[in-house]
């Protein structure tokens, strides 16, 4: 039986692309419309795994993301880098001389802004999800209208991609990790990177001992990201992921830190992830 994964967003976003380029195309999907809903589907095991955001190359951390896997009991088995091309979709047989309205995500609308500048005379219309706005503009048939969208949704829907990578900003990457239950996850093979929370007992120079003792050890620490500690006014916990090349660096940097932080969880050990 083919995997069933959890995404957020509608059938041909982004996720889902991601989600092929991890999994492969022999998957099924359950479309989820906030990333909570992910976490409940993975956690009440109504699918295998999921995969979710968590942070944009341009937009930055995707915060309340950190904070559901910082309070669900799962395990960050894998990682996907994608690069966001957004394109303009028609239905077949239009070209841009026809266009009058362009609909999508707000920030698919923005990311494209240059493009969109020198049509004065278009409507954008902001939509909840940009791969949604091309399956209405095909089952509602609408003529004279553009969808910014990426090329699955192209395909999905049966629509002319008319103007080809419309994004101002070619670097533009979103990162996807992969979550699964902690008690159905398996040890990945080769493992070089790691996810964990931590936290101190905010006193001066707290932070700069756990940094410290991580960049004595060789590990590349490649994300550090803060988020409020709930019922502590202005604590914080910490984010943080570690590249290292083999598992024995990851245990002793875990020993030298428990000293001097208050609490350690890891939160994966996984392969660092390939870009598309």
């Amino acid at each position: 039986m083919s995997p069933k994964i959890a995404i957020q967003g509608f059938e041909g976003s982004f996720h889902q692309i991601a989600a092929r380029h991890y999994f492969g195309t022999d998957i099924t999907f359950a479309t989820c419309a906030t990333f909570s809903e992910v976490v409940r589907q993975v956690t009440s095991e109504e699918v295998d795994c999921g995969l979710m955001a968590i942070e944009n190359s341009i937009a930055g951390s995707i915060l309340p993301n950190y904070n559901l896997l910082q309070q669900a009991n799962l395990r960050v088995t894998g990682e996907v880098y994608l690069r966001i091309r957004q394109h303009l979709l028609m239905l077949p047989g239009q070209s841009l001389t026809d266009i009058r309205e362009v609909h999508s995500h707000p920030m698919a609308l923005l990311q494209c802004r240059a493009f969109l500048r020198e049509h004065l005379d278009w409507r954008l219309v902001e939509t909840e999800d940009t791969a949604l706005s091309a399956k209405n503009i095909r089952e509602q048939h609408l003529t004279g209208t553009a969808a910014v969208a990426g090329s699955l949704a192209a395909e999905l829907f049966d629509m002319d991609i008319v103007a080809e990578d419309i994004h101002s900003d070619d670097q533009n990457y979103t990162r996807f990790l992969v979550v699964e239950r902690a008690e159905k996850a398996k040890p990945v093979a080769n493992a070089n990177k790691a996810s964990l929370y931590f936290h101190t007992d905010h006193q001066q120079g707290s932070l700069a001992k756990v940094l410290v003792r991580i960049a004595d050890r060789g590990i590349n620490l490649s994300k550090l990201q803060s988020y409020p500690r709930p019922g502590y006014t202005w604590q914080y916990y910490f984010h943080a992921d570690l590249e290292f090349d083999d598992a024995q660096q990851l245990e002793q940097v875990l020993e030298d830190i428990a000293p001097v932080t208050d609490s350690v969880r890891v939160l994966g050990v996984y392969r660092k992830g390939e870009t598309y």
